[in-house]
């Protein structure tokens, strides 16, 4: 696996005076405007003004020896559904790009810039939130670090998030997720995302895509960047979360849906991560979760996401139509032809298909299975050809919407040998397990350093 700088680290190298926030936010910049990097496609928005104030504003903290939080100095990105005071947030879409600007910071951007965090910039994203490949038609698409040669995607629809910490732009960035869209990027780029219980954090001033379904948090280095942000994000600071020893730990493999076509190399990295943890101790059980095959159905009419994303847009397409990506845009009229009765339905069969699973995952510590199926197709047939993309984003899209709509929480671990494709491994738990889900994960991700 690709080693990315840790926010430990950065903190260190910080504290040890080897570097300042200042050369480091100079450094992120620098790398947003390498004409052979990827920045133009990563970033939509930047603001160099007030990444270098913070950064220079750190630095003055720390020599007179005040750090605000482990955030203090590092550089982070926001993905384009977030406000910031004075700039228009457009959602990776040109129909915004005529509103008007923000008037306040959203809560966790004001969280991060009070722990001392640099704000480098926006991130592009899928438009909307709206699919779980990455690719965007107006600002482009910015390309995976692996195998940049043949143009692979990043994932999404966070996918300048993850291609902002990948190549060196941020050391963390935040992302939303509301079926994947934290995790797919995480996974597909080799690095390590985190989907929290939604109510744990703040969701206003934040563009939505489905209120019942959306989430925030990191895409970072590691298993402890990620807690650590989660923390701050959520003002839970005062938490400390402690790995938890392998030996006993109690995980299901659901047999339902998600074990599914697999490629060859996702599913030999996911049995090897099997065989890892049984050895370390785990006790690996096999589980069917037959609500898991339900889920199509329930949600065969548009779901809650076309239902919500229709009530936002309805006007917006009024207007601005011709200016959605029309595969975005398809994707939300379905939402037109929703009834209420069809919404309530939806409603009523989540909280019976929550109970179902529940039940299933009782007495386990966590839910594992691979984060997606395959790794990071190529681009160029998914831009070309509407039915592999519609097909491709409902596989990357289909074991992680199983977290977002149980309303739980969840882990996309890297888990593939050195010098190979990006695997990630989905640790995941029920509602408000979150603190658990996270020592679940460091756990595993200790195992994963030492096999490395």
């Amino acid at each position: 696996m690709s080693h990315y700088p840790t926010i430990a680290e950065v903190s260190a190298s910080l504290a040890g005076g080897k570097t300042s926030s200042r050369k480091l936010a100079d450094a992120a910049l620098a790398a947003i405007d390498d004409p052979s990097g990827q920045g133009a496609k990563a970033f939509i928005r930047r603001n160099d003004a007030r990444a270098r104030a913070m950064a220079d504003a750190s630095d003055l903290l720390r020599s007179v020896g005040q750090v605000r939080s482990p955030l203090e100095g590092i550089a982070i990105s926001v993905k384009d559904l977030f406000d910031l005071a004075g700039e228009v947030t457009t959602a990776g879409s040109i129909a915004m790009r005529d509103s008007a600007p923000a008037t306040a910071d959203a809560p966790v951007v004001h969280a991060l810039a009070r722990a001392g965090a640099v704000i480098t910039g926006t991130t592009n994203m899928s438009e909307f939130a709206f699919s779980g490949l990455g690719l965007n038609p107006h600002y482009g698409t910015p390309l995976n670090t692996f195998d940049r040669a043949t143009g692979r995607i990043p994932g999404g629809s966070s996918s300048g998030a993850a291609v902002s910490v990948t190549d060196g732009m941020a050391v963390a960035a935040i992302g939303t997720d509301t079926g994947g869209s934290i995790r797919i990027p995480a996974a597909l780029c080799g690095l390590t995302g985190f989907k929290p219980t939604a109510a744990r954090v703040s969701r206003d001033a934040v563009l939505p895509l489905s209120k019942s379904l959306d989430s925030i948090g990191p895409i970072a280095a590691s298993v402890a960047c990620c807690a650590v942000i989660d923390g701050i994000i959520s003002g839970e600071t005062g938490r400390s979360v402690r790995p938890m020893p392998l030996a006993g730990l109690r995980l299901a493999v659901p047999q339902t849906i998600v074990l599914s076509d697999m490629d060859e190399h996702v599913a030999s990295t996911f049995a090897a991560m099997l065989s890892l943890l049984s050895k370390a101790g785990a006790k690996i059980v096999e589980i069917d979760v037959p609500e898991f095959a339900k889920l199509a159905t329930i949600n065969a009419k548009g779901g809650l996401i076309a239902a919500e994303a229709w009530h936002w847009h309805r006007e917006l397409l009024e207007s601005r139509g011709d200016d959605y990506d029309q595969r975005v845009r398809g994707r939300i009229l379905r939402g037109r032809d929703i009834s209420a009765a069809d919404y309530l339905d939806v409603l009523a069969a989540r909280t019976a298909w929550q109970h179902g699973v529940n039940e299933k995952l009782a007495g386990f510590d966590a839910v594992i299975m691979p984060t997606v199926p395959t790794i990071a197709p190529a681009g160029a047939p998914l831009q070309t050809d509407d039915a592999t993309f519609f097909a491709t984003n409902g596989l990357m899209l289909r074991n992680p919407t199983m977290i977002n709509f149980l309303d739980g929480c969840a882990l996309s671990v890297p888990c593939h040998a050195a010098g190979t494709a990006p695997v990630g491994l989905m640790i995941a738990g029920g509602q408000m397990t979150d603190a658990k889900i996270l020592s679940v994960g460091l756990s595993i991700e200790l195992a994963l350093k030492v096999r490395n």
